[in-house]
């Protein structure tokens, strides 16, 4: 049994991080034996993973046919970027009035900005996707309030998805999310809480492909 679940959990991993990275597309049907056959695994366990990941959302089965990736929900991404933008602005806020948190805050961000761009200049879109997801992480953990931070770690993946779903259509991105991660740097640095409310708002619609009307 425990080689079974760990068969499984591979699986799991391993198929989920593709519809993650993007190289699962939203609307591609897919079947067991494709799946099997790329992780080297019996179906079985396969099966197993499918089935949990329906039940997270990522995808569909469908009997005899497949499994259907879940695309983007129409509207999911506008619902992310205001949930994101409340809680980070929040922690911005908090960390503005602590100088040692912010401090502290700022070191970690240049460090994972570093790391950004060596990511980048790989053109490594999943692993870019996933950095810029730990980037906006820190910044939400450093306000110190646990529920914020469960709530958003529940966002990421939907987030990265998104991000590499963004970056995929236009490698530009890379560049272009990099400048706005320095600018935001600057700004939890400053203590500017408004401006960074601004600027992320800006930052994360811009990312997405979201419109302006009635947000700003």
């Amino acid at each position: 049994m425990s080689m079974l679940y760990s068969a499984s959990e591979t699986v799991f991993r391993e198929v989920k991080e593709l519809i993650l990275s993007g190289e699962l597309a939203g609307g591609e049907l897919i079947s067991e034996g494709d799946i099997a056959a790329r992780t080297n695994v019996s179906r079985t366990p396969v099966r197993e993973a499918f089935l949990r990941l329906e039940s997270e959302g990522w995808m569909r089965l469908y009997p005899k046919k497949g499994a259907l990736i879940v695309p983007v929900a129409d509207g999911e991404a506008e619902h992310v970027v205001s949930a994101r933008q409340l809680v980070e602005t929040q922690s911005v806020r908090v960390v503005s009035v602590r100088p040692h948190a912010r401090e502290t805050l700022v070191a970690a961000l240049r460090a994972n900005l570093i790391e950004q761009r060596e990511i980048a200049d790989r053109g490594d879109v999943a692993a870019f996707s996933a950095i810029d997801a730990d980037f906006h992480k820190m910044i939400v953990a450093a306000g110190g309030n646990p529920l914020l931070d469960s709530f958003y770690a529940s966002l990421r993946d939907r987030q990265r998805r998104m991000t590499a779903r963004s970056i995929s259509r236009d490698p530009g991105q890379l560049s272009r999310i990099l400048a706005d991660h320095t600018a935001l740097t600057d700004l939890v640095e400053t203590g500017d809480a408004d401006g960074y409310n601004t600027a992320v708002l800006t930052h994360m619609r811009q990312v997405h492909g979201l419109g302006f009307e009635g947000t700003l």
